[in-house]
């Protein structure tokens, strides 16, 4: 079981170097930083993360295959774990970011997947590979060093279905965004089985993440406020693919997020403001973590229960507080009680 850190690199540096620190002091395993354009360039912040930390586990959250070539991610990652003395780790996924300012099409995302790790694994190992799959090509190359590791610990994320057995069949640990649900859980958990064991894998050794976006402050209600406009998103944009939503009668009116499509990746929640209304607090325990310390604790720890193994929590900020304020509740308050509660 650990705790990861998610970090966005929209603020400056120092100041997302300060929040690797405090995570760290805090007792996190782990901060990840989106490769999210056109932010800070990920290797580059995270280079500077393992210069200031010593623990603490370090990597992308998530990369693709589209933007960036695996084998070029094979590389930067591999680099990242010699700086940082062997605490890198990859999480990969289809992305989103800049793909439209790019003019990148993301053909076949799950498959792209798939084949991005068949790649960066044996480019690990030092081997010469000759890939040609669906997606992704790569002729008789090998990375120009040794790693000084090979099995650096690969995670894929995805939002549905097929990319969560992707996960289980070539992966260490399946993440998923807004899995905050008991039920969501088990069905995440089952597809990420499936697909390990058609690739003749334990699906006891794929590791399940529950990627949320998360806020702990005084008050509940303004906790959950707080992280409403992310789930208004989620829920208005139709990008994931939850499978137990409409089970647990927390779909939006289709005319509701008709009014929505089309926004644009980049302009963040602004466009699903209006869906506000509709996004109740049933919505928002469904899909991230918020509340009182005592609240968010009970949840995750009902959470670890149903199957998550790890959690990798974005913060934001109570009302009239920061998220380091959240930063050091979780780490400090809420993940010691979950440990606690779970060697009972």
């Amino acid at each position: 079981m650990s705790l990861g850190l998610l970090l966005l690199g929209h603020h400056a540096l120092n100041d997302l170097v300060d929040q690797a620190k405090v995570a760290e002091a805090c007792g996190y395993d782990e901060v990840w930083l989106a490769d999210e354009r056109f932010y800070r360039e990920v290797y580059s912040c995270l280079t500077h993360f393992a210069a200031s930390t010593s623990r603490v586990r370090l990597g992308p959250c998530v990369t693709d295959p589209y933007a960036r070539h695996p084998a070029l991610t094979a590389s930067a990652i591999a680099t990242l774990d010699e700086i940082s003395g062997q605490r890198a780790m990859l999480a990969i996924g289809a992305g989103i970011s800049g793909f439209a300012e790019l003019g990148i099409v993301r053909n076949k995302p799950a498959k792209a997947i798939r084949e991005a790790v068949q790649i960066i694994r044996p480019l690990l190992r030092g081997e010469t590979v000759d890939f040609h799959g669906e997606v992704v090509n790569f002729n008789e190359g090998k990375l120009s060093f040794t790693p000084v590791r090979a099995d650096i610990p690969i995670y894929v994320a995805s939002n549905g279905p097929l990319g969560h057995q992707a996960a289980g069949a070539v992966a260490d640990g399946a993440i998923m965004e807004a899995c905050a649900s008991v039920e969501e859980v088990r069905a995440f958990r089952a597809d990420v089985d499936r697909g390990a064991i058609k690739a003749g894998r334990d699906p006891k050794e794929i590791k399940l993440v529950a990627r949320l976006n998360t806020c702990v402050g005084t008050d509940a209600s303004s906790a959950r406020d707080a992280v409403r406009p992310t789930v208004a998103r989620l829920l208005g944009a139709g990008r994931l693919k939850l499978a137990t939503l409409e089970a647990q009668g927390l779909t939006l009116p289709p005319e509701a997020v008709a009014s929505v499509a089309g926004a644009a990746y980049s302009a963040g929640f602004t466009p699903y403001l209006p869906l506000l209304p509709l996004v109740t607090d049933r919505h928002v325990d469904a899909c991230t973590l918020a509340g009182t310390v005592e609240e968010v604790t009970a949840h995750a720890v009902e959470l670890r229960k149903a199957g998550v193994d790890s959690f990798i929590t974005m913060p934001f900020a109570p009302v009239g507080g920061t998220a380091q304020d959240t930063i050091r509740r979780f780490g400090e308050e809420v993940w010691p009680a979950v440990k606690l509660a779970m060697s009972e």
